[in-house]
């Protein structure tokens, strides 16, 4: 090995057993060498038992995880990473980032980069943890997303760690309704993989091409035996087993209501929904006169549409309490990201509503003469 690839990756592994390491990539193969795997990413994780290395791999067609101590067993993991032939390596720490290169002829390039921090900042690593997963992250160059779209991913996965439990171990089924171009689901399996957990997701889109689309980047990521696809509506699409999680990033209209109801019906542990545009109940409130004294509540336009808006969300919040969860709505992104920016996160508790919790939404339903979707759905799969 040249002495300047030795002098290298020897700093490499200095990093990547500090205290201040951040995240680290490696990938690419050296000329005429393969490694044993495709990718390694590495980054320290907190667990109740204590600070951990963890490390990602992947062999092209199965992930794995592992997480490992201080001290020996971290050192004899990065050793024999290090041994392997990657071609490769990105290390980002507290101060520093450091790009390593061999080229064709085994030679070592080496970028170094300071951490930058603005007058005043703490010396910590406080501008990594403004993402859960950062923009930069080599995903998005596989799977695409403007800035914004990969602002409201980080939000919501934001809001996905602040709803799981931190000691949540082991086997999670993970739908994805009304997928699209799969930006959240893939961004979603890549955190819950960095979390530890044994993840199986399932996306669901009604359109064939985008089912075809995202089929192909699973298998290009090497996750297509962890993330599959399904074309189908939200309400039938074949999705088994039932998932324990339930995610539904801005299903347009009632189609959040279907995610809902099925979330439901799937009795998921935990589910988190960011409606879209509300017209089912604004078209409802058109059709009558609203009671008094709340007549200037509907009468223009843009206020009885944002009316609708509140309205919808929280009957929706009511209808999940009734049955069997705990449900809140939160802001989940700023409103400048996007206006649809609030958030259903609701989790199972299989309690049984009270008589006034009853009461208190058939009194709005009632005094607002209004049928929610939601209410329909699940009254159809009682």
């Amino acid at each position: 090995m040249p002495e300047a690839l030795e002098s290298a990756l020897a700093e490499v592994r200095t990093l990547l057993l500090a205290p201040g390491l951040t995240r680290a990539v490696a990938a690419g193969r050296r000329r005429g060498q393969r490694p044993s795997v495709v990718r390694a990413e590495l980054r320290p994780v907190a667990l109740k038992s204590g600070p951990r290395l963890q490390i990602a791999t992947s062999d092209g067609s199965r992930p794995h995880t592992r997480n490992v101590a201080p001290g020996a067993e971290a050192d004899a993991a990065v050793d024999e990473l290090l041994a392997e032939p990657f071609g490769n390596w990105h290390v980002e720490t507290a101060d520093a980032t450091i790009q390593l290169r061999v080229t064709k002829s085994g030679e070592a390039q080496v970028h170094r980069a300071a951490a930058s921090r603005t007058a005043g900042e703490p010396e910590r690593h406080d501008r990594a943890k403004e993402w859960l997963l950062d923009p930069g992250d080599p995903l998005f160059k596989e799977i695409g997303g403007s800035a914004a779209k990969r602002r409201q991913v980080d939000a919501f996965l934001r809001a996905l760690a602040a709803t799981l439990p931190d000691d949540l171990t082991g086997a999670l089924r993970v739908v994805d309704l009304g997928c699209g171009n799969a930006y959240l689901t893939f961004a979603a399996y890549r955190y819950l993989l960095r979390r530890g957990l044994d993840v199986t997701l399932v996306g669901v889109d009604v359109r064939e091409d985008q089912r075809r689309r995202n089929t192909e980047l699973a298998e290009r990521l090497g996750w297509a035996d962890r993330v599959s696809f399904v074309a189908g509506t939200i309400a039938e699409a074949p999705v088994e087993p039932a998932p324990d999680l339930v995610l539904a990033l801005h299903a347009c209209d009632t189609a959040t209501d279907e995610a809902l109801a099925r979330a439901v019906r799937w009795d998921a542990r935990w589910v988190l929904a960011a409606p879209c545009c509300h017209h089912d109940l604004a078209a409802q409130l058109r059709a009558r006169p609203a009671p008094g004294p709340y007549e200037l509540l509907t009468r223009q336009g843009i206020l009885r549409e944002r009316f609708a808006d509140v309205l919808t969300d929280a009957l929706r919040a009511g209808l999940l309490r009734l049955h069997g969860y705990r449900a809140e709505v939160v802001e989940f992104v700023d409103f400048q990201h996007t206006p649809r920016n609030l958030l259903i996160r609701a989790r199972r508790t299989a309690g049984a509503p009270t008589d006034g919790q009853r009461a208190e939404y058939r009194e709005l339903v009632g005094q607002w003469g209004v049928t929610p979707r939601l209410e329909t759905l699940l009254a159809e799969r009682a």
